[in-house]
């Protein structure tokens, strides 16, 4: 107690104490009891093994490859801690706050730079379009893509997009190829 200067009376105290054994207040993340460290070792060694067999078109630039998610936000998200100037409120203005924004996101592989585009919302019409705009953004290049599971990624919609896109090419020379 003497080492530390602990008065019990007082918050600081314990402040001191967890600071000192190197506890500090974070938020949690959480983790997914179904997680398979088998299968997620599986597709890590796919991918690797797809980035390897088509290096060269890669490093060439005929090849973008490009990692996709989406981010859906709700205006209540907004509602939080940030910095700013003690003497000035921050204020957002939110009409109704079950609103939400919904962003398209892929980050290129090679160059680590970001293709944002919004929506309303994330379906297959708009996943639709932002293919498309990645299209428009990578001319004479064919897209690798690597996304989630995503139900509006998977609906007959975008399969057929695809279909129309990638149509009589061998899945070689797809215009864009998709993986999970």
């Amino acid at each position: 107690m003497h080492e530390y200067d602990v008065t019990y009376e007082s918050k600081r105290s314990y402040y001191d104490l967890f600071e000192a054994a190197g506890i500090s207040w974070k938020k949690t993340t959480s983790l997914n009891p179904k997680a398979d460290e088998d299968a997620v070792a599986a597709k890590k060694k796919e991918i690797e093994t797809l980035l390897a067999r088509d290096r060269q078109e890669i490093e060439e630039g005929k090849l973008r490859v490009l990692l996709l998610d989406e981010c859906h936000l709700m205006w209540g998200d907004l509602s939080g801690y940030v910095w700013g100037k003690t003497d000035q409120e921050i204020a957002v203005r939110v009409v109704n706050i079950r609103d939400k924004q919904t962003y398209y996101g892929a980050v290129d592989y090679l160059e680590g730079s970001l293709l944002l585009k919004a929506y309303n919302a994330g379906n297959s019409e708009n996943t639709i379009d932002y293919l498309r705009y990645l299209l428009d953004q990578s001319p004479n290049q064919r897209l690798l893509l690597f996304w989630d599971g995503a139900s509006y990624h998977r609906s007959h919609l975008v399969q057929n997009f695809l279909g129309e896109i990638n149509q009589g090419l061998s899945p070689e020379q797809w215009k864009i190829h998709c993986e999970r």
